[in-house]
């Protein structure tokens, strides 16, 4: 009797509602930022056959800010507010304000199809605002000074759409280009800070006898170079400066990047996802320095930094931390092997073939549309019930 009492009165683990979308920041934003990476080029496709000519943004003007501010943006906003909560110690949005964060930006994707420029611009700029208020307040709660940084980068992120509607708008005589470039500059550095952190330690946990290593000098100069290239961009500096500036920096990230032992990790691909992704900053880099001196187009560079970089990393990211915060293994399946090669085959038909075949280019882009599409439309079916659903453990989260 003594030991049904004891097994009645153990404790239970805290119990979470069965449908917890809302429990976490990266539920939403994860699964919404996954569909709408799947959708964006179908949209894309409208625009360009007069369905949606009344749209504020047209375009490639219009793709290139849905895939930063839109798409990549509610990623990195999805993982500030799970990491941030973790870093602080302090709460971060859950329930109805979370809710309200990722209604404020789906209005954004909405409005920028429609006529409405200034309601588009406004609420568009609000919510790397409000994502950033949400994240300075634990981090100030608890005097987390070391991440500042991620605050006035989000800020950032809203300055750069600022200066793209305002430009679209008429009210500035300055390039909506500007604006674009200016937040991939800060995409890019998130990226570099945030992986110096963790691929390193994924690296040396999830490998044994990796010893994936830092070494400050190269740190510093790889993170520097990073920030001058903002600098430079801000500035319209020549040609031929941002052509070294960027070559340079291409070298001190493929330093960073073989320092972490990446061929030691094929074994496992919840970290080769990472390192493949980061080896595309040094291209990115170096195509960005070819193209400042008109040798390669300039799309190449771009789209080596997003449909690459940051389409790869996304991914890598999106599984990992799903799969780690819903209480499940930290190991990849079928699931995920499908979506990290399409994803990266789609960067690279989109970046190489162009580049070595100029005929081919539309197939290519059309090639690397259906990859991309299909790799984050089976992260989106599958990982959806992951996460709307509570964790199986029972615990929050």
């Amino acid at each position: 009797m003594a030991t049904l009492i004891t097994i009645a009165e153990a404790p239970r683990p805290p119990q979470t509602p069965a449908f917890a979308l809302w429990a976490l920041g990266f539920r939403p934003f994860y699964w919404l930022a996954s569909i709408f990476a799947a959708l964006s080029i179908a949209l894309w496709g409208l625009q360009l056959s007069g369905l949606l000519a009344h749209a504020y943004l047209q375009g490639p003007l219009w793709h290139a800010h849905e895939m930063l501010f839109g798409f990549t943006l509610a990623v990195v906003v999805g993982f500030l507010l799970t990491a941030g909560r973790n870093w602080s110690g302090q709460a971060t949005p859950t329930g109805g304000w979370l809710a309200a964060l990722t209604a404020l930006w789906l209005a954004g994707r909405i409005l920028v199809l429609t006529p409405y420029g200034w309601a588009a611009a406004l609420v568009g700029c609000a919510f790397p605002l409000a994502a950033a208020v949400a994240l300075g307040i634990p981090f100030y709660k608890a005097r987390n000074r070391r991440n500042y940084f991620f605050v006035g980068l989000l800020v950032l992120m809203g300055l750069a759409q600022l200066g793209v509607h305002l430009s679209a708008l008429g009210v500035v005589q300055l390039p909506a280009w500007a604006g674009i470039q200016l937040g991939l500059d800060g995409m890019l550095f998130v990226m570099a800070v945030m992986a110096g952190r963790v691929t390193p330690m994924f690296t040396n946990n999830g490998v044994p006898g990796a010893r994936a290593t830092r070494h400050p000098q190269v740190e510093k100069l790889a993170l520097g170079l990073v920030l001058a290239l903002l600098l430079a961009d801000l500035l319209q500096v020549s040609a031929g400066a941002l052509a070294l500036l960027a070559l340079a920096a291409s070298v001190a990230h493929g330093v960073r990047w073989w320092l972490w032992q990446p061929w030691k990790t094929l074994r496992v691909p919840l970290v080769w996802v990472l390192h493949m992704a980061y080896a595309w900053i040094p291209v990115h880099l170096l195509l960005r320095a070819l193209a400042a001196l008109a040798w390669v187009p300039a799309s190449a560079a771009t789209h080596a930094l997003t449909a690459g970089a940051i389409g790869c990393m996304v991914m890598g990211m999106m599984t990992r931390t799903a799969l780690g915060h819903t209480g499940r293994l930290l190991r990849a399946g079928p699931t995920e092997l499908v979506c990290y090669s399409l994803v990266g085959l789609a960067a690279l038909v989109r970046v190489f073939v162009p580049l070595m075949f100029a005929a081919w280019t539309l197939d290519a882009l059309l090639l690397a549309s259906a990859l991309w599409s299909c790799g984050f439309g089976w992260y989106a079916f599958r990982y959806g019930p992951i996460l709307s659903r509570a964790r199986p453990d029972g615990h929050p989260g």
